[in-house]
């Protein structure tokens, strides 16, 4: 009588238990299925001129080789949708982009619809403090961003634009109080679609709140890359970053920000870069795109100012690039200069 007592007990707690965690699962199941999908994104557009040199293509229109606002006169950024989903452990990011910026950004994506994917990811809260992804995402390196929301400056540095966009590949990152911890395995940087060469990058990003230290390696390249921001007062900021990659260029730069009303403020990039083998200076190119005259290293200066009308910001810019040769063609057949000056005004909404 013991034994059938002590195994109907146990039969029953073991019903119980199973509704339980059964329950449990449905409510999560469900609350997993009642998380609604967002939608989000921006659309930009602007205007640049140059100041000292010519804007008509005819005389051999020149621009800084930083990406994104290069092109004269009223000019299109692009389009961008993000669909999202994230419940209590598991969602999804599907980011499309359609422009000139956004073929910029996905320029190693060259197959079927893939040259609008700009991230396309899911993700995994296996713990609070661990969190697993997989698929195409934007660069961990650098203190810019594609997204234009993402950035003070509408025109981007030459370290942006010269380091990697995108990577795909899985990610883990771990949270430690106010240290955190990322690790990754990636196809080669920018082959957002499959891996090409049969080659894997590895990532470790080290962070101390808003400060990170990035690394990006395989067997014959290696990056470091230093971002950091601090709020210095309740209306002054300072950014850092400073990178090098071997064989290829190193640089750094300084943000500086000072907000004077909720709606108004001014900033200012000021970024020195050194071309080691990427042949990211080139000017004056011939009629099959290549380069004739090249410089070594460049000074950028960036004055920014950020309106905000609602859910639309205003970006007027003055920018000056110094070269250290006279790499800049004012018009064609005279005499190069060492510098070029240009004016932008962007808009930017977002959603």
């Amino acid at each position: 009588m013991k034994t059938n007592t002590k195994l109907i007990i146990n039969t029953a707690l073991t019903a119980i238990i199973m509704f339980v965690f059964q329950g449990i699962t449905l409510a999560q199941e469900k609350e997993e299925l009642s998380v609604p999908l967002e939608i989000s994104g921006s659309v930009d557009v602007y205007y640049r001129s140059n100041l000292n040199a010519s804007n008509d293509a005819d005389e051999g229109t020149q621009a800084p080789t930083s990406s994104f606002a290069n092109l004269p006169g009223f000019s299109l950024g692009m389009a961008n949708l993000v669909l999202s989903k994230s419940g209590e452990k598991v969602g999804f990011i599907a980011d499309i982009v359609l422009g000139p910026r956004g073929n910029d950004a996905v320029f190693g994506s060259t197959e079927g619809s893939s040259p609008i994917v700009n991230q396309l990811y899911t993700h995994w809260s296996v713990s609070r403090s661990t969190t697993l992804t997989i698929g195409n995402f934007n660069t961990f390196l650098g203190y810019e961003v594609i997204s234009p929301t993402g950035n003070y400056h509408y025109s981007t540095s030459y370290m942006f634009s010269y380091g990697p966009f995108s990577h795909t590949g899985v990610k883990a990152d771990f949270t430690f109080g106010n240290f955190s911890l990322m690790t990754a395995i990636m196809n080669t940087t920018d082959a957002t679609e499959f891996s090409p060469d049969g080659k894997y990058f590895s990532g470790i990003q080290l962070g101390y709140k808003e400060t990170f230290l990035n690394f990006l390696f395989d067997d014959n390249f290696f990056q470091a890359d230093l971002t950091a921001g601090w709020e210095l007062s309740e209306i002054f900021y300072l950014g850092v970053n400073a990178t090098t990659a071997s064989d290829n260029f190193y640089g750094g730069a300084l943000y500086l920000q000072n907000a004077f009303s909720d709606d108004f403020s001014l900033g200012l990039r000021g970024e020195y870069f050194s071309d080691e083998g990427v042949a990211a200076l080139g000017f004056d190119t011939n009629e099959d795109g290549v380069p004739n005259v090249f410089a070594k290293n460049v000074i950028d200066l960036t004055l920014s100012a950020n309106y905000s009308v609602g859910d639309l910001t205003f970006i007027p810019e003055l920018r000056v690039d110094m070269y250290n040769e006279d790499v800049i063609m004012p018009k064609t057949g005279e005499s190069l200069q060492s510098s070029i000056s240009s004016f932008v005004l962007a808009a930017v909404y977002s959603f």
